[in-house]
């Protein structure tokens, strides 16, 4: 893993049980990184969404951690009470989490001010089909593609797995408040 990942996703990506999904994880932002122009230290600094206008201070990776630690707490919580019924498979859970917007980086570039705006890639191609690319070219299983694909509005198209409705929960739960803020 090289440092940059280690530094965004060290503590997360050590979830991973499964040590071949944890290294295609890894793999997946590694290549990510290498073909964006955004730097790891970038991800500090961006907003974590284009879509909520200019003053938004909240970073990518701030959103991105918070996203990846309240899917997981969910899941853990589901598997507590719901146990077989409804169970939940934390590998998939934790890496689907960590990959849902992995794709910005390719969806996103910095204008001549320095300021995150959508490219002419991301024009074409939304984050979560840059992300499930990206991450097919590091081996990530069917099941994690899947979650980077339904995490956003495109996969109100299709039927989602357990795991793709917690990140979908947990991502949303985190932006539209920001988006459609009710201020007293």
């Amino acid at each position: 893993m090289t440092e940059d990942v280690k530094k965004l996703w060290g503590k997360e990506i050590a979830w991973i049980k499964d040590e071949k999904l944890r290294k295609q994880t890894a793999k997946t932002w590694e290549l990510a990184i290498e073909r964006s122009v955004l730097t790891a230290d970038d991800l500090y600094e961006i907003p974590f969404t284009l879509l909520c206008g200019p003053d938004l201070k909240v970073s990518f990776m701030a959103h991105k951690q918070s996203v990846v630690h309240i899917a997981r707490d969910a899941g853990n919580q589901m598997n507590k009470f719901y146990k077989d019924e409804l169970p939940v498979n934390m590998d998939t859970l934790i890496s689907g989490a960590i990959l849902a917007d992995v794709g910005k980086l390719l969806e996103y570039v910095l204008d001549a001010d320095g300021k995150a705006v959508q490219g002419s890639y991301g024009k074409y191609l939304r984050h979560p089909f840059s992300g499930v690319s990206i991450a097919e070219q590091c081996g990530v299983p069917p099941e994690v593609c899947h979650i980077i694909a339904a995490h956003a509005t495109e996969g109100n198209l299709i039927k989602r797995s357990t795991e793709a409705y917690v990140v979908y929960h947990a991502d949303f739960m985190t932006y539209l408040p920001f988006k459609n803020r009710f201020i007293i």
